[in-house]
């Protein structure tokens, strides 16, 4: 089967997915229960990627577990975080300005179909590594692993970090700025972009290079979309400890805290 055939099927397979969800999300008037299912996208992407391509090698076996452990711990953390809990500022504002009337059938395109295809956007290096296992493992692969390891120590703990602060009732309105969050104001945002250039590094030593744009998507979503720019805007009016926080700690990069 032709790489173009396979990842349009993906897609049909991503909105499939997507539609059961935003259906769901209509009975239950929650519309934020498709924040979870991000990481699980992914999953189910890559575990199709990987049954539906032909061929065998050391490169698929390696990426299909790192992609599951990557998705399945982001579902389990966001399911986890957001349950219970009402619907997600965004979409309730959303729902607000449209009216509960017209937002059940606008929901479908805002959010649902739109994530549906970022998710399979961002995908395709999951599938040139599937699809390009002829390639031998090597050294690029290795970089490609460690990188994809820095990023998910940062991701998952960074959140880890983040969860136990919040936890605790005496650090409210507080800022966390030790562990991860002493060298990055977004250590998971950053770890959640490491994931995503390790696979591209994948894809790279697989032999495919339009993938790595993918990467670069999600690289943008995370900084100036969806993450770090949409979470700042916030923090800085909400805890006034956080201008000091800026100033000396990177937003994304990790480095050394500058001295006060």
């Amino acid at each position: 089967m032709e790489y173009q055939s396979i990842y349009l099927k993906g897609l049909l397979l991503i909105m499939s997915l997507m539609t059961v969800l935003w259906i769901v999300s209509v009975i239950l008037k929650k519309a934020s229960i498709v924040d979870p299912f991000w990481g699980f996208g992914f999953v189910v992407a890559a575990v199709y990627y990987y049954f539906i391509t032909t061929g065998d090698g050391l490169r698929k076996d390696v990426v299909l577990p790192l992609a599951c452990v990557w998705g399945l711990r982001l579902f389990i953390y966001l399911f986890w975080r957001n349950y219970g809990k009402p619907e997600d500022y965004r979409y309730a504002q959303f729902r607000k300005d449209y009216g509960p009337h017209r937002y059940w059938w606008v929901s479908f395109f805002q959010v649902f179909v739109l994530q549906g295809i970022l998710l399979w956007m961002i995908s395709a290096p999951l599938l040139a590594v599937q699809f390009y296992s002829d390639h031998p493992f090597g050294f690029l692969d290795v970089i490609a692993m460690m990188v994809w390891v820095i990023g998910f120590a940062f991701e998952a703990g960074g959140d880890y970090q983040l969860t136990k602060f919040k936890n605790n009732p005496g650090n409210k309105g507080k800022v966390l700025n030790t562990g991860f969050w002493k060298y990055t104001r977004h250590p998971n945002y950053f770890g959640d972009a490491c994931v995503w250039w390790g696979f591209a590094l994948f894809s790279v030593a697989a032999g495919s290079y339009v993938p790595v744009l993918s990467s670069a998507l999600m690289t943008l979503l995370l900084l100036k979309i969806s993450g770090v720019a949409l979470l700042e805007k916030t923090l800085k009016t909400t805890k006034p400890e956080y201008a000091s926080y800026i100033r000396n700690t990177n937003s994304f990069f990790p480095w050394f805290p500058k001295k006060s």
